[in-house]
């Protein structure tokens, strides 16, 4: 009896880290996104993620929610100095997330400050 609960518990857990792997090893699209970086904060009550927004559009209709993983420091503080200007996004997307990676399915892995084609900044 002890045997085949240990079989099930081991098959429920190697399910779960092959689903783990493939969620995090495995991305669905990858690209770029452009424009008004409107929102980038630190949020959560058990656990904190980097959330964000961008409007791509004048109107702000168009708005591109994103997560940032705590190991892409880098990534975090050009968001926190970029507040409020024009940016380029690299992101990756994945089929699926996880409470403690974020509230998006869209990771940002790389940052750039753009010249907006709505207003110059000098």
């Amino acid at each position: 009896m002890k045997k085949i609960l240990f079989i099930i518990l081991g098959s429920l857990l190697a399910l779960y880290l092959l689903y783990f792997a493939f969620v995090y090893f495995v991305p669905y699209s990858e690209g770029t996104r452009a424009g008004e970086l409107i929102k980038f904060s630190h949020k959560g009550v058990i656990v904190k993620t980097w959330e964000g927004e961008i409007s791509q559009g004048i109107s702000g209709a168009q708005i591109f929610s994103f997560s940032v993983m705590d190991q892409e420091e880098e990534v975090i503080k050009k968001l926190q100095e970029y507040q409020g200007g024009y940016v380029k996004l690299r992101y990756v997307e994945r089929f699926g997330t996880f409470f403690f990676w974020g509230d998006s399915k869209y990771f940002i892995t790389e940052v750039s400050e753009e010249n907006s084609p709505h207003f110059n900044r000098q």
